[in-house]
C-alpha cells in the first residue's frame, strides 16, 4: 500500500524481465494506428520504440501502450493484482521518489481554475494513501517495492496501487482478531488503531475519508476483496466486497 498528456514522453525503463513485448505492427494494429505513424512517434519522441541490444527492430511492451492509450486504471489495477513489468515514468521505488512526482501534481492542479484551493487537499490525501504504502511495506515487501503513481489531469483522476502486504496483515499485527479484508478496510478508514497519548497514530486513510466526503471528491479503494465507494447520496463511505481478490491496495481519486 495512483495522463494523457503525460505518458507521450520516454517509456523505455521498465520493471522486471522483457517480456509482453509487441512488435511494431502488433503495436499499430493495438493503436489503431499505421506502422508509419509510429515510426513517426518514435522519431520525434511522443512514443519512442525499445530496440533489443544490438538490434534494428522496433518492440513496444504491452503496459507502456497501455499508458499511451490513457488506460491508467486498468494498468494499474491489473500490475496490482499480477505483477510484471511496470514503466518507471509511474512506478516510485521508494517515498522520495513519490513525494517528488506528489509535488509536481500539487503545483498543476495549483495552477488549474478552480483547483487553487481543493488542490492542495486531493494532493495531501493521495499523498496519505502512497506514504501508507510504504510505511506499511518497508522492508517487507512480498515482491516489487514501491507503488505506481499517476495522474491523468484531463480527465481529473489519480491512480495509486501497490503490490504489499495488504491492510488485513498489517492491522492484524495489533487487531488479530480482524476475521476479513473487509473488516480491516472499515478500521483503516473510520477507527485510530493505535497511538501513544497525546498522538493518534494510524490516522492517514481516516484524513483521506475526511477529505473526500468534506470537499465532495470521489474515491475508489481496494484491498484484498474489499471495495471502498462514496455515497453521495447519504455523503458517507460504503464497504463492500468485490468478486476478485487483489493482495495490495489499488485507488482511484477522482475529483
Amino acid at each position: 500500500m495512483l495522463i494523457i498528456c503525460i505518458v507521450y514522453s520516454k517509456m523505455l525503463c521498465f520493471v522486471g524481465m522483457e517480456e509482453n513485448l509487441l512488435n511494431i505492427a502488433e503495436a499499430a494494429e493495438f493503436l489503431g494506428v499505421s506502422i508509419d505513424t509510429l515510426r513517426r512517434w518514435d522519431k520525434s519522441g511522443k512514443l519512442l520504440a525499445i530496440r533489443k541490444e544490438g538490434g534494428t527492430h522496433r518492440y513496444y511492451h504491452q503496459a507502456d501502450l497501455n499508458l499511451f492509450a490513457g488506460d491508467i486504471q486498468k494498468t494499474a489495477y491489473e500490475w496490482a493484482k499480477d505483477g510484471g513489468d511496470l514503466s518507471s515514468q509511474f512506478y516510485c521505488a521508494n517515498s522520495s521518489v513519490f513525494q517528488g512526482r506528489i509535488s509536481k501534481l500539487e503545483t498543476f492542479l495549483a495552477a488549474t481554475d478552480g483547483l487553487e484551493k481543493l488542490g492542495f487537499l486531493i494532493t495531501a490525501a493521495a499523498s496519505e494513501i502512497g506514504d501508507n504504502s510504504f510505511a506499511h511495506n518497508l522492508g517487507k515487501w512480498p515482491d516489487t517495492a514501491g507503488i505506481f503513481f499517476g495522474y491523468d489531469l484531463a480527465k481529473r483522476r489519480i491512480v495509486l496501487a501497490d503490490r504489499g502486504v495488504g491492510i488485513l496483515a498489517t492491522l492484524r499485527q495489533v487487531r488479530p482478531q480482524l476475521a476479513s479484508h473487509l473488516e480491516a478496510v472499515q478500521v483503516a478508514f473510520t477507527e485510530v488503531v493505535s497511538g501513544r497519548a497525546p498522538e493518534a497514530r494510524g490516522n492517514g486513510l481516516k484524513f483521506v475519508r475526511k477529505v473526500i466526503l468534506e470537499n465532495k471528491i470521489n474515491l475508489y479503494f481496494k484491498n484484498g476483496d474489499a471495495e471502498v465507494r462514496v455515497d453521495t447520496e447519504k455523503g458517507e463511505l460504503r464497504f463492500t466486497r468485490g468478486a476478485e481478490t487483489i493482495r495490495g491496495c489499488f485507488a482511484v481519486i477522482m475529483y
